[in-house]
Order: C-alpha cells, then structure tokens, then sequence
C-alpha cells in the first residue's frame, strides 16, 4: 500500500492521509469508516477521528495497529465505489508524508565507495546526525537553496519510517519495527557542512529535504537490502547503486539506534547515500536554480523536485 499525505487544491483544508487505489487518491479516513460501517461498527465509524486518525502526523504516531487497520481499510474498498472519496492527482497537493516526526535520524557515510569519494575511512560504528521538521519538503515542492550556501548537494537515500516504540531491538527482529519505507533527499549544504566538526549547520536548512512522494508499506517493498537506487540531475544520472551495498544495513541500524535511542512510531531514519555526489566529482556540479532533482529507488518510486534560490 502506498500512504501519503495530501490537502486539496483551492481549498483551506487540513492535510490528510490518503492511499493510492491505481490512479487515484482515496481519503484513508474515510475508507476506514466506509469499511467499519460495512461491518456494523457504526459507533467507532461516528468517533473516527479517535480511533483513526485523518493527520498525517497523529497517523503515524498511532503506530502499526493503525496502519493494520489501513490496510484492511484499502483491500474493502478496491471492492466497493469510493467515487466521492476519490481525487485525481491534479485536484491535489502532495506532502511530505510525516510532516513533523519526532526524529529524524541520519547515517552519513554508509556506503564505502561514498566514504571514498569523500576522502574519509570506512567507519567502524554508524555515524549518526540528526535533521529536523523546519527542512522537510513534499514530492511538489521545491528544494529552496539557502543564499548562505554556494555548495548545495543531493544525497538519494532509502528512508525508513518506525512504526511501533523500539528500544533495545535485537538485529533479528529490526524489521518487525518498520511501517514502511520512502524516499529521502538529504541535501547537504557542503560549505556550511565542512567549515566546523559538526554537520548540523549543513543538513537542515529550512526547506531544503524532499521525502516521498509516498510511504510503501514494509510487506510491499521487500528486502530493503537489495533495491536499486539512483539519482539524477536535469535527466543525468549521478548516483547509481544498490542497497545491497550498504555497510551497516537496516537491521542493524534499528538495532543500533534503538540501543541508544528510543525510537517513535513516525520517526524517520535516513540510511545513506551512495556515490556520485557533487562534492565527490573533481569539477563538482552543485545544485542551482532551476534544477531539477530526481530520487528514485526500487519498489517505491520517483522524487522529483525543482531547485529555486
């Protein structure tokens, strides 16, 4: 099932969740309600907003009893007429789908032909850093380029979303911890990035990280140690690798986090990126205005932004 967040054109409507149904977006919290009448549970249908959130970001905070019931929500209603709940896309805004996680965790160099390019040793633990909600961006918004930075880079990466409190989770059992996964874009302003030990400054300038366009739910995208990813820029592609290449691959990293962090339903954690990244290139090609920015990983789809001063 592919879940995300979307408000409708023209209108002063909230954000909602919602599904794809092939071309179409259906309000998830009225197929949930649609599914519960169906099974005369009129009581919990009319009290929806209790037990089921329509906000992107209580949705996920729910955790996986809710996106369980989603999907039974979505297989009732391939079945039934849901014109009324049904949009197009071009009636629609897509969002980022966890609007405001309460973490957002990042690995740097995890690939170790990135950690070459960026001259810099294969590191024996994972290297942490965190993002915040002020740089999120949806699927239709563009990276806004900071004018404090010249050096604005791209970073396509396999974005994990939490889906049950996790702490102290053994490496066997990571996965059972995961709702989903997406796509993330962590730009990097190098020049902020590099003038100090700490990356902060660098990662989470407001505006700048596309995440989407969509969550594909963990039993739908498979083995997330073996899809392809790559990344292109005005149509040439950049980055082009495989997850398989990892160095500290997802289990481990619940595992590792968890063991030092307790993770949230909704918490978002960004595995990496390969190589092929501006800084990496002997002339490099930053972003600049007018760009455009194309994530793109196996089992889960297209993230494509523009690039605007």
């Amino acid at each position: 099932m592919k879940l995300l967040s979307y408000q409708l054109k023209k209108s002063a409507a909230s954000p909602r969740v919602g599904f794809m149904l092939h071309d179409k977006i259906v309000d998830m919290q009225e197929a949930w309600c649609l599914w519960r009448r169906s099974r005369q549970e009129n009581d919990l249908a009319d009290a929806a907003e209790q037990f089921f959130p329509s906000d992107p970001t209580r949705f996920y905070a729910a955790g996986d009893f809710v996106i369980s019931q989603a999907k039974e929500a979505a297989a009732f209603v391939q079945t039934t007429n849901m014109e009324d709940s049904c949009f197009s896309r071009e009636n629609v805004h897509l969002l980022t789908p966890v609007p405001e996680p309460s973490k957002i965790i990042c690995i740097g160099k995890n690939y170790a032909e990135h950690a070459a390019e960026m001259k810099s040793d294969v590191p024996d633990y994972p290297v942490l850093f965190a993002k915040f909600a002020n740089c999120l961006i949806g699927p239709e918004d563009a990276i806004e380029k900071s004018p404090k930075t010249c050096k604005l880079d791209y970073e396509v990466e396999l974005t994990a979303v939490i889906g049950k409190v996790a702490s102290q989770v053994r490496r066997e059992n990571a996965l059972d911890y995961i709702a989903g996964y997406t796509i993330g874009n962590d730009t990097s302003a190098r020049d902020l990035q590099k003038r100090t030990p700490q990356w902060l400054q660098g990662k989470t300038l407001d505006r700048s990280t596309p995440v989407g366009p969509w969550i594909v739910t963990a039993d739908e995208v498979g083995d997330p140690g073996n899809l392809k990813i790559q990344s292109l820029v005005n149509g040439n592609v950049r980055q082009s690798s495989s997850t398989s290449k990892l160095i500290f691959d997802v289990p481990f990293l619940i595992a590792f986090i968890s063991g030092l962090i307790t993770l949230k339903p909704g918490d978002l954690i960004m595995t990496g990126t390969p190589h092929g990244v501006a800084m990496g290139m002997d002339s490099p090609l930053y972003l600049r205005d007018g760009d455009v920015v194309t994530m793109e990983i196996e089992n889960i789809g297209r993230l494509e932004n523009n690039v605007i001063d």
